[in-house]
């Protein structure tokens, strides 16, 4: 299998493509809609980057463990690194990587790092298994960073939340870091009304969120997302990219003034050694004519 190749799986008249680089989902489409956008490398590299092993930015770009500082890029290196990938029949793709010598030098662990994707004809599942393969404890965030088309000038697109959430954000502080200061954030109980201006400051994170589920209203139809292992909800623009990025994290980025230990940073997950934990996300797409209750139960707004 060459490092180009792109893999495709198809349910119905839905189909998915991927790549081996970052595990990452290049095209999600239903019906001949395309949800995921389509890239624009001056305005953002990505499509639907994996992050691995932290969420957000590190500290002067690097972590500490132990004694030790090791560069870290922001979210992570799993974006850039080849996994090995199995396809399980015509709708099931399995992507793993394993620490390696490169790996090391910027996370000193031991690691199997799993993406599990499964298609139907309206949903696809995104399943992050992380498993500490090393002698002693290993800290870890993990998670899915997919950009979703968003044409501003095509009518309103909203979001809505499944409970009502607290209507502030942490202001992002040079660098990337978490500041203790909030800005507010203009929510109409639980829904957001959707703004190229909104992100004129950086993303929206919103962190121990109340709800899991939470829906992105479009012209053209819904798409709900289910993230029960996710604490944390980015969302995410760069103008003038047409995309929405709809984030699911484990973890955070560095707080302001943090200069402590990689176990120590907040929401990092500690696995034992031989422990393996895993972290589930569906998008479900519905066309303009049939919009499922969120899981919740409660009718959208």
């Amino acid at each position: 299998m060459q490092q180009t190749d792109s893999l495709t799986i198809e349910a119905g008249d839905a189909i998915a493509r991927f790549s081996r680089l970052g595990a990452e989902c290049r095209h999600w489409e239903v019906a001949g809609r395309r949800l995921t956008w389509g890239g624009e490398p001056e305005v953002w590299s990505g499509i639907a980057p994996v992050l691995f092993p932290v969420c957000g930015w590190s500290r002067n770009g690097a972590i500490r463990v132990g004694l030790d500082d090791h560069p870290m890029p922001v979210h992570g290196f799993a974006a850039g690194k080849l996994f090995a990938a199995e396809q399980r029949g015509p709708d099931t793709i399995v992507f793993r990587l394993h620490a390696d010598a490169p790996t090391r030098l910027a996370y000193p662990f031991d690691f199997e790092l799993e993406l599990a994707y499964r298609l139907t004809p309206h949903t696809l599942e995104a399943c992050i298994s992380v498993q500490n393969q090393g002698q002693g404890p290993m800290p870890y965030a993990c998670g899915l960073h997919p950009g979703f088309v968003w044409q501003h000038d095509k009518g309103a697109h909203r979001f809505h939340f499944s409970l009502q959430e607290r209507p502030e954000v942490p202001i992002i502080a040079p660098g990337g870091l978490f500041s203790r200061r909030t800005r507010p954030v203009p929510l109409r109980g639980r829904v957001l009304d959707l703004a190229p201006d909104l992100f004129s400051e950086e993303a929206l994170c919103f962190l121990d969120v109340a709800g899991r589920s939470v829906a992105y209203e479009t012209p053209w139809g819904t798409l709900e997302i289910e993230a029960p292992d996710f604490p944390h909800l980015i969302l995410w623009s760069r103008a003038p990219g047409d995309f929405l990025a709809i984030e699911s994290w484990t973890g955070t980025g560095d707080p302001e003034g943090f200069d402590g230990d990689l176990f120590a940073r907040p929401s990092m997950i500690h696995l034992r050694p031989g422990e393996r934990r895993q972290h589930r996300v569906l998008y479900r797409w519905a066309n303009r004519t049939g919009f499922p209750r969120l899981a919740d139960g409660t009718a959208r707004a």
